[in-house]
């Protein structure tokens, strides 16, 4: 695509934009015309990485560390894109963790504390204050925000991460709540439901051969691209999605 102004371009914070679906969808979002803020927690190589590749094709790209976890680096984070690269009109709660399968009754209050701060509070901060930014009700000009669900939250994942598949609820209903609550100021909120997708998040599970080795149970028999959730999330934050909100898409291969 044609080289578009910095300043003419719309605002775009992913957060855990580093890797996996994050990265993809920051990059196929430069494509698109988005000047992108590329959040990372600690990989700051590979954060640079994305950027370095969206600026080699004419985009416009920043790194951010910040622990979506911790409200002051969240805070911080947000001030850095508003001075950085302007007013916000989009938010991609990408974010999130996942840990090592283990059961219910092995599960430590350290375990929850830390999978419940980054997948659930962190995205609702952000969310916060991205509304704040976006709000018409605060003079904003409105915006979108694409949380990241799983399809985990209709599974339950038994024996692996049943806590992670109650996070990934807590996201649906929060999606759907806001969605409400802001729909007559400008703002658009909608979740994907990624299924099992290929991206490096397994091995931080301990199970780094997770996707191949899940795909026979699949209908479509195979995992996912992390390009194949990147560009649902476009399209909720498209015009082209322009009446909808509150909708969680599945984008899991039929599982």
């Amino acid at each position: 695509m044609a080289s578009t102004p910095a300043t003419a371009r719309p605002v775009l914070l992913i957060t855990g934009a580093a890797r996996g679906i994050g990265a993809a969808t920051a990059l196929l979002a430069a494509q698109a015309g988005y000047a992108v803020a590329v959040n990372y927690r600690a990989n700051s190589l590979a954060a640079d990485e994305v950027v370095r590749q969206i600026r080699a094709q004419g985009g416009t790209a920043m790194a951010v560390q910040a622990d979506v976890a911790q409200e002051a680096q969240v805070l911080a984070l947000f001030a850095r894109v508003d001075a950085k690269l302007g007013p916000l009109s989009a938010l991609v709660n990408n974010a999130g963790v996942v840990d090592v399968a283990c059961r219910v009754e092995a599960m430590s209050v350290e375990r929850l504390q830390r999978m419940f701060a980054t997948n659930v509070i962190g995205s609702m901060v952000c969310a916060r204050e991205a509304v704040r930014r976006m709000s018409t009700r605060h003079g904003g000009a409105g915006g979108a925000i694409v949380n990241l669900s799983s399809v985990a939250a209709t599974l339950g994942s038994p024996g692996q991460y049943v806590d992670y598949a109650a996070s990934k609820g807590a996201i649906d209903s929060f999606t759907i709540g806001l969605a409400r609550e802001v729909a007559d100021e400008g703002i658009r909120v909608n979740a994907v439901r990624p299924g099992v997708i290929d991206t490096e998040i397994h091995a931080s599970g301990g199970q780094p051969e997770r996707a191949g080795q899940l795909a026979a149970s699949i209908p479509m028999r195979r995992a996912g691209r992390a390009d194949e959730i990147a560009s649902a999330i476009l399209w909720l934050l498209s015009p082209q999605a322009s009446y909808t909100t509150g909708a969680i898409v599945d984008v899991a291969g039929g599982r």
